[in-house]
């Protein structure tokens, strides 16, 4: 080899393992940076007792993702028709009876899990203890559903779909050519997004050129468009050996035991995926799985903190309706509305927790008033036109015998209407912002208040309102004869 031929080699080959240590080096990284969104996320959930209540199941999946990466834990999930083999497989791969098999129909009624410790095995060669790439010892927990066709098993077949969600590899387990029901349930296990290894089982019950034919026959017409040749592997989990004996008559007699597990093929398989891609697998199927439930945790607070808001707000909205119709001075009336205002802001920032001082919230006031345009204005101008005609109207009433009491109710009434209406929009475009973590979004806040605007129910705010308004007005003793 010439010098030139030989540093040409030399640089390739130095090259490929440059590119496999950075490979390494990412997925790590990325591992990393899955425990640590994660870990942040568990940390920072904020949620109150009365938000955690009903929510204890999706806390404890949340906690049981960390702890899968934080232990390097890969999740095997087996499915399959009743009768099938599944418990077998998993018991071969294991070297020991932990799952429950049987004759009887339905024998694994609930999730069953163990751990799998596969140690150094004589009969594959150079199989060593599962460590995935980059990692230090990594725990493999293997999962046994029950039958997807068992009878009055819908709950059971529900836990058996949310468990695919969560793992990261999925043995679909038949033992002959695929019925409808198993190739529907395969195709709908596909649609979770994970590496699935379709396992021929039983095949010791069946000729050589049979058991060829259904492998060819599955492989090329039944799941074609599901999975790929190297998807598909055929095993014995538990055959049954024929031995021939004589008695001391001379009569031969058959008996049939228990052969030893024909599983390599598949634990190579297993093991091929894991070396190859399981770090991955782990930290994306862990990532993808808490977000769901992060969503459903965070959707379940914000529905809490909503119906609280918004009962924040009709109390903030029936306060200032109320104080700005009895009290009839213009500037007190503008500087109570805005209080109102300010405080319900500030009460609204605490509910969703988002830090706010005083000097903010005045800010996050004042943005919001322009942006609502018009319903700001007409709030300022019904205050300024109308109070000092019900200031003149309410110093009538003694010398009018209380005829002046009906039209000082009336500008009273629509005045305080106004600022309720106000109010009201005011709020709900302050929880808007505050459930949107204080920040406006794409929309911005003039199009949120628009959009909060066109979606009020005017009619019955202002009846809400007006009622409450009846009720002070009636209680206040300078107009005892409305």
């Amino acid at each position: 080899m010439s010098e030139a031929s030989y540093h040409n080699s030399w640089d390739s080959q130095d090259l490929d393992e440059a590119l496999g240590r950075f490979d390494e080096i990412q997925e790590q990284l990325n591992y990393q940076q899955a425990q640590t969104s994660l870990r942040h996320l568990v940390n920072n959930l904020d949620l109150n007792y009365r938000e955690k209540v009903g929510l204890e199941t999706e806390l404890h999946t949340l906690t049981k993702m960390l702890e899968k990466l934080d232990y390097s834990r890969v999740q095997i999930a087996v499915f399959g028709m009743v009768g099938k083999g599944k418990s077998s497989v998993l018991n071969a791969l294991l070297g020991k009876a932990l799952f429950n098999t049987g004759p009887l129909h339905g024998v694994t009624q609930t999730i069953d899990t163990a751990e799998w410790k596969l140690q150094q095995d004589s009969d594959i060669q150079g199989l060593q203890t599962i460590a995935l790439s980059g990692w230090g010892q990594s725990e493999i927990e293997l999962i046994d559903t029950p039958g997807i066709d068992e009878v009055n098993g819908e709950i059971r077949e529900i836990l058996a779909r949310r468990t695919a969600k969560q793992v990261d590899l999925i043995l679909f387990v038949i033992s002959g050519d695929m019925t409808k029901v198993e190739f529907s349930a395969l195709s709908q296990l596909r649609e979770a997004g994970k590496p699935i290894v379709l396992v021929f089982n039983k095949i010791d019950q069946y000729p050589e050129t049979d058991r060829l034919a259904i492998y060819q026959k599955i492989q090329n017409d039944r799941v074609k468009d599901l999975l790929s040749p190297d998807e598909i592997v055929m095993v014995a989990a538990s055959p049954l050996v024929t031995e021939i004996t004589q008695d001391e008559q001379g009569n031969l007699k058959q008996k049939k035991s228990k052969g030893k597990p024909q599983i390599e093929t598949l634990k190579l398989k297993i093991l091929e995926i894991l070396q190859r891609e399981g770090k991955s697998l782990v930290a994306l199927n862990t990532m993808l799985y808490a977000d769901e439930v992060n969503e459903q945790i965070v959707a379940r607070k914000l529905a809490i903190r909503e119906k609280a808001a918004n009962q924040l707000i009709q109390k903030a909205t029936i306060i200032k309706a109320t104080t700005i119709a009895l009290n009839p001075v213009t500037v007190v009336d503008l500087f109570t509305g805005a209080v109102v205002d300010v405080a319900m802001i500030l009460s609204l920032s605490h509910l969703y927790s988002i830090p706010m001082t005083q000097q903010g919230a005045i800010a996050l006031l004042q943005k919001i008033g322009v942006s609502m345009g018009g319903i700001s204005a007409s709030e300022l101008l019904t205050s300024l036109g109308l109070s000092s005609l019900k200031g003149m109207l309410g110093l009538m009433i003694p010398t009018t015998a209380g005829l002046s009491a009906l039209p000082y109710l009336s500008i009273a009434m629509t005045q305080g209407s106004v600022a309720g209406v106000s109010c009201y929009a005011i709020g709900q475009v302050t929880k808007r912002y505050l459930a949107n973590g204080a920040a406006w979004g794409p929309e911005g806040p003039k199009t949120a208040a628009k959009q909060i605007l066109l979606s009020l129910d005017k009619t019955s705010i202002m009846n809400r309102i007006k009622e409450e308004l009846r009720s002070k007005l009636k209680q206040n003793r300078g107009f005892d004869g409305i």
